[in-house]
């Protein structure tokens, strides 16, 4: 059954950064490597978007609730965002973050070659959180989130992609780190990266508002 889409919600604007993470194959075990290195008060929500089949239902919420003590759940539409809690994409829809809420639409067609999950995800994300939005590009096939890195960077935000030795399959984060991500970190420094920039990181007035270029400064690259 197609989500309900809601119209009569008020704004909740979040006053705490959103994390955004893509992932799809190799990206479950990556996200469990993040989530297993993360304070369960963080004063941050983090939103999950993998690509699933559409066909299945997915276990997912499940598996990772054995990996931390932050509640996860499948996202319903309209749900409001809370700090420390972790969000799951449902089978075959997509999900934006709209003024504190998830809203959930049908997904495109199978095969489509418009659907690109993450980065309709991150788009909005920036779109909304401007600096308090924070997308991560975890291990996967092809270039889904590089877009939404590029979004996240000229809001202002803080962009992050595992680097690609320890991904299962590198495209994805190779394609983020193209678009200018500021850290490429494996997952368990992701999370402490996460905690660390959130906390005292501000936008730049010459960043906010700018595309990443070839003359940027180069991001930061570490491995442990």
């Amino acid at each position: 059954m197609a989500p309900n889409k809601r119209t009569d919600l008020p704004s909740l604007p979040a006053s705490f950064p959103v994390v955004g993470i893509g992932a799809s194959a190799g990206g479950l075990e990556a996200f469990t490597e993040l989530l297993r290195n993360l304070d369960t008060k963080t004063g941050m929500a983090f939103v999950l978007i993998q690509h699933l089949d559409p066909r299945h239902p997915s276990q997912l919420a499940e598996i990772l609730s054995r990996t931390t003590a932050m509640p996860v759940a499948d996202a319903t539409d309209g749900v409001v965002v809370e700090a420390d809690h972790v969000y799951l994409l449902p089978p075959n829809t997509a999900m934006a973050y709209d003024a504190g809420r998830l809203k959930l639409t049908p997904r495109a067609a199978p095969n489509s070659e418009g659907h690109c999950p993450i980065d309709h995800f991150l788009g909005s994300l920036a779109r909304d959180l401007k600096e308090n939005s924070v997308g991560v590009v975890l291990s996967g096939t092809g270039s889904d989130g590089a877009e939404g890195t590029a979004e996240i960077m000229a809001e202002g935000g803080i962009a992050m992609a595992q680097e690609p030795r320890t991904a299962r399959f590198a495209a994805m984060p190779a394609a983020a780190i193209a678009s200018g991500a500021d850290f490429i970190l494996p997952p368990a420094g992701i999370a402490k990266e996460t905690r660390r920039s959130t906390a005292s990181w501000r936008p730049s007035p010459e960043r906010t508002g700018r595309m990443p270029s070839p003359s940027s400064s180069p991001p930061r690259v570490a491995t442990a």
